[in-house]
């Protein structure tokens, strides 16, 4: 590499750590939430124990693994997300959801109403969950962000992500600001393949 181009891309680097615009991009594998009674099932006498920590405050990848159950196929050691929640939850891709034969619906964490069922099975129990989902593309970010973007809880916005000269998209990004979340935009494995998104990928709000 020349002097000239690493000067460049130095200048760029540089560019984008001062603007307070952009939006770290995070892909959001498959994974479970869990509440304290269906945990107690599937791991019994076992404390969940911590993985890695997350982006966001207090959560956190665990080291316990359950697989997945579907009609038409099942998927394997998908992390279970903590701490437990008062809902149970599975997020997969569109193409996991083919692949193991549910119709899972695009929603928010959390709206549940009419999502499939699928077993979750570990080698110490199993349990039915009526709550499988593909999560729908969101920023989490703080009151000061949501300030800052102009931008309220539940509006919807679109953002621009450019990864290997692939510039794409995202319609129907859904902000959700609170106190304490720390400014990620959250979208799945198959939307992140398709646009080439890795580690250190950013975007910005193009449309509200």
């Amino acid at each position: 590499m020349d002097e000239t181009a690493l000067r460049e891309i130095i200048h760029r680097i540089i560019k984008e750590e001062m603007d307070p615009n952009r939006i770290p991009i995070g892909v959001s594998n498959h994974h479970i939430h869990l509440t304290e009674e269906d945990y107690n099932i599937l791991f019994p006498n076992q404390k969940m124990t911590v993985f890695k920590p997350l982006k966001q405050p207090n959560e956190f990848a665990s080291k316990q693994v359950v697989d997945i159950v579907g009609p038409k196929g099942k998927i394997e050691h998908v992390r279970v997300l903590g701490p437990c929640r008062s809902h149970s939850q599975v997020e997969i891709a569109r193409s996991e959801a083919l692949r193991i034969g549910v119709d899972a619906p695009i929603r928010l964490s959390g709206h549940l109403d009419g999502a499939p069922s699928v077993k979750l099975v570990t080698p110490d129990g199993e349990v039915n969950v009526q709550g499988v989902i593909i999560a729908k593309r969101h920023i989490h970010m703080s009151d000061q962000d949501a300030q800052r973007f102009g931008v309220k809880l539940g509006d919807t916005v679109s953002v621009e992500i450019e990864s290997d000269n692939r510039r794409t998209v995202y319609d129907d990004v859904i902000c959700r600001p609170r106190k304490d979340f720390v400014l990620e935009m959250h979208i799945d494995t198959d939307e992140a393949n398709a646009a080439n998104v890795g580690a250190n990928t950013f975007g910005k709000i193009v449309k509200k």
